[in-house]
């Protein structure tokens, strides 16, 4: 069945994923949707020191947004921002060094951002793919520990921020990829047979869709939603899958366009009209499984990870 979900996720990634695909979509986007002052709103985006959350923190601080640049590596996320900064006149943009791999990091920084601030709109951007199995210095491999497990505790430790705020969104950057993976929650951390960099990805991507579709229905106050950004030529496609990059780079997408979905979702009156927790690609709400895929899981395994996931985040809670 594996490989019928990736075949038919190749033949559906060249019509819909690349350049072509967004310019055949963005025939039917709604220019005013993202004409929107955000002066007063504050959007917190991980890994925004390049590719699609750069792009993204860049759109937000040209239409007047106060951002909060989440990065692992200070001296990227500082020249990032002289960028940003110097590209919409805003001044105000903020960077946070946080390492999402790192539990205790992110439960600290939630709380003490916590503390003292609201949040109108989180972006979960940052992501990994080690393509050799590596482990963190808490023991947990390291694709996990980013994708998931870092972005769930970065997710529920903001939730009072989130709550003081008007209109809170929380928007995270799957992956279509996720498309090709059914929940494997007997095998988190790919410690049972050979390591495979990508399927652990994907499978961080679908274990990030089934917490978003959770997280709707438990917190009916905020607004919850995830997003393809399609094949776009980012700084991590070129490092992390070299031979795709070199054999696609001609069809891949810019970082903008990879971020617009992202954008609309953070910024748009429309977007909020949706209902919470689904899956977008282009402005628009698609499935989250393939035709015949067999990739479903069981309420009983969506609350097998939620539980599992709760148990590792008070595991490194201070």
């Amino acid at each position: 069945m594996s490989i019928y979900r990736n075949a038919v996720w190749l033949v559906k990634g060249l019509q819909e994923y690349t350049r072509s695909g967004y310019e055949a979509a963005a025939t039917r986007f709604c220019p005013s949707d993202l004409e929107e002052n955000l002066s007063g709103r504050c959007f917190m985006i991980t890994g925004a020191n390049s590719g699609i959350g750069k792009a993204t923190a860049q759109e937000v601080s040209i239409r007047g947004g106060t951002v909060h640049m989440v990065c692992r590596n200070k001296s990227r996320a500082e020249a990032a921002k002289a960028e940003i900064v110097e590209r919409s006149k805003n001044q105000n943009v903020h960077v946070h060094i946080v390492d999402l791999s790192n539990a205790r990091q992110v439960w600290e920084f939630t709380q003490s951002f916590s503390e003292s601030s609201s949040v109108h709109v989180l972006i979960n951007n940052a992501g990994c793919m080690v393509n050799q199995r590596e482990v963190t210095e808490d023991g947990l491999e390291k694709n996990f520990a980013t994708n998931t497990l870092g972005t769930y505790i970065l997710t529920t430790g903001l939730l009072p921020a989130l709550r003081r705020a008007e209109d809170p969104r929380v928007i995270t950057v799957s992956s279509g990829g996720m498309l090709t993976q059914k929940l494997n929650v007997d095998d988190l951390q790919f410690e049972k047979g050979p390591f495979d960099g990508t399927a652990a990805y994907a499978q961080n991507k679908r274990q990030q869709v089934v917490l978003t579709d959770r997280w709707a229905s438990q917190h009916k106050d905020i607004h919850f939603s995830c997003m393809h950004p399609g094949w776009a030529d980012t700084p991590a496609v070129q490092t992390s899958m070299p031979s795709f990059h070199a054999k696609m780079q001609s069809k891949l997408r810019t970082e903008a366009m990879g971020a617009d979905t992202a954008v609309w979702l953070a910024v748009s009156a429309a977007a909020i009209k949706q209902p919470s927790g689904l899956f977008f690609q282009d402005r628009k709400a698609v499935a989250t499984h393939l035709p015949l895929a067999s990739s479903r899981s069981s309420p009983q395994e969506e609350e097998k990870l939620l539980a599992a996931l709760e148990e590792f985040s008070l595991k490194f809670k201070p």
